[in-house]
């Protein structure tokens, strides 16, 4: 069994996550210029075992694709051409960043270590993922 890699796309940067081997938990992996992504990616896959890929599709609150899907469609179709092989899975991203940004409210980090924005996109990608695997889980017992 292979990882499942997570990623968060935004314009300039994309937050990156990784499973274990037995899919339990995902893990921050690294953020990644967007336009460096599909050699990121394609460089991992080289000396990981991944399965496919869980990228992140944002919705609006109605749940319509909201309007930054006009810059991840391209970004999408260059991480297919770099890989065309590999499967790539749009999940659900509402509410990510916010989401992300809490946890690191919470988690008591000081307002200077909260404005890295990699660290945020690099969360989001992790709580991409992790919905994903949990949806899979719960899915499976029925």
């Amino acid at each position: 069994m292979g990882r499942i890699i997570g990623i968060d796309f935004g314009r300039r940067r994309c937050g990156v996550a990784v499973t274990d081997p037995l899919r339990i938990v995902a893990t921050a992996l690294q953020t990644v210029d967007t336009a460096g992504l599909p050699a990121f990616v394609a460089g991992y896959c080289a000396r990981e075992q991944v399965d496919f890929i869980v990228a992140g599709l944002p919705r609006d609150l109605r749940g319509n694709e909201s309007e930054s899907m006009r810059f991840i469609r391209p970004a999408i179709a260059r991480l297919r051409k770099a890989l065309p092989a590999m499967e790539i899975v749009m999940w659900d991203e509402r509410f990510t960043s916010a989401i992300a940004h809490r946890s690191m409210i919470d988690s008591g980090m000081s307002r200077t270590q909260r404005r890295d924005k990699s660290l945020a996109d690099r969360m989001a990608a992790v709580l991409i993922l992790n919905s994903y695997l949990e949806s899979r889980q719960y899915s499976s017992r029925e």
